[in-house]
């Protein structure tokens, strides 16, 4: 939906300043519906579920079942090596005819698993805020003192890729992806798909989509109940225009969680772009109602309001984005080409100049000619 909204007035020209000058950012935007890429966040429900982003194991990496959680703060740098609790000869063996001290022995396991546990911690980054380096050394020590059982190093592997991969060693990276795939045939069936979803994150991040399919396709027939797979495929697929496919992926998403915003937002994006209105205002309406405090969401209503010529609720649409985030450019873009087309010429140059300040990249929409102005609608 790209309409083209011309106006024929002298006050036009207070623009042309704006446009000429800005500083273009960046090119314009693809005509394709962006989305975010797979795994780059989890998303949260209207329920308050937080959808697990399968690429993402550093904060839900589970052992055994269970969250690892900590109510002390991890060090820095976890320790280097563990104590041997069975090779320790001088605790208490004077005092006990050649046999360790039980007390001591205790004590000494207790510590061990401490430290193991502290190494775990780091590895999974259960608090969010360890350094890609340090989750790197704690992952590595974690595997080769054996700390989890060997069925579930493909987590420690996976976790450590993602620490190599921020840290822009690509080929580390990938080493621990294909290895912490080989070691999820160990794991039962309906625990593979994480492994399978960091990695297709990774392929897709590099630009590799058809590595990204076929991982997310492995994810999914490992855990065919997942939305949030269905979900990141889709966003896969529509980054290369299939958008059937995608459209068919977002709806197998929220089949399952029907509350599933990024799939609301992701499908309505494509069905504005393929001229389906009502289904894109249907789609960003339930977001709201669902999300009433995304920015986002409200603009991309707006958008679809300027495509039914419903200008009046364009300009509400976009005004309440801008309350949510004054900084919105695109927003105050969109309630500029409303207002010039109710009229109000005046508002709807100084929102245009203020959508351009905001971003330059926004002076490629807007084209002068004399005393004419034509604006071209960004895609979304």
């Amino acid at each position: 939906m790209r309409r083209l909204h011309s106006w024929k007035l002298s006050i036009v020209l207070l623009l042309a300043g704006t446009a000429a000058g800005a500083q273009v950012t960046g090119s314009a935007q693809s005509t394709q519906p962006p989305g975010n890429q797979p795994g780059a966040n989890t998303a949260s429900t209207a329920s308050g579920e937080t959808v697990p982003t399968p690429d993402s194991l550093k904060s839900g990496v589970t052992i055994n079942g269970r969250k690892i959680r900590t109510k002390q703060p991890l060090p820095k740098l976890p320790p280097n090596e563990f104590r041997n609790c069975a090779d320790s000869h001088d605790m208490g063996a004077s005092q006990t005819g050649g046999m360790p001290d039980l007390m001591t022995l205790e004590s000494c396991e207790l510590q061990m698993n401490y430290e193991k546990n502290v190494l775990l911690q780091a590895c999974v980054d259960v608090d969010g805020k360890t350094a890609p380096n340090e989750i790197v050394q704690a992952c590595t020590e974690s595997l080769a003192h054996d700390v989890v059982p060997d069925d579930e190093d493909s987590f420690l592997y996976a976790n450590r890729a993602q620490a190599y991969f921020a840290l822009g060693n690509r080929k580390s990276a990938f080493d621990d992806y294909d290895a912490a795939v080989k070691s999820a045939r160990f794991l039962p069936a309906n625990e593979r798909y994480a492994v399978f979803a960091s990695r297709a994150g990774a392929y897709f991040a590099m630009g590799d989509k058809q590595h990204a399919l076929d991982d997310y396709g492995a994810a999914i027939r490992s855990a065919p109940h997942n939305a949030a797979l269905f979900y990141n495929r889709g966003v896969v697929l529509a980054s290369q225009a299939d958008y059937a496919a995608a459209v068919q992926d977002f709806d197998t998403a929220l089949g399952f969680n029907s509350k599933f915003v990024p799939a609301l937002l992701q499908r309505g994006k494509i069905y504005a772009s393929r001229g389906n209105l009502a289904g894109a205002l249907a789609d960003f309406s339930e977001a709201i109602r669902l999300q009433p405090k995304t920015a986002e969401s409200w603009s991309d209503r707006g958008y679809v309001d300027l495509g039914q010529r419903d200008y009046s609720d364009a300009v509400k649409d976009e005004a309440q984005a801008i309350q949510l985030d004054p900084k919105l450019a695109r927003a105050y873009y969109l309630r500029g080409v409303a207002f010039g087309d109710l009229g109000n010429r005046t508002n709807a140059v100084g929102d245009l100049q203020t959508a351009v300040g905001l971003d330059g990249s926004l002076a490629h929409y807007v084209l002068i000619q004399g005393k004419n102005v034509t604006l071209t609608l960004p895609p979304l």
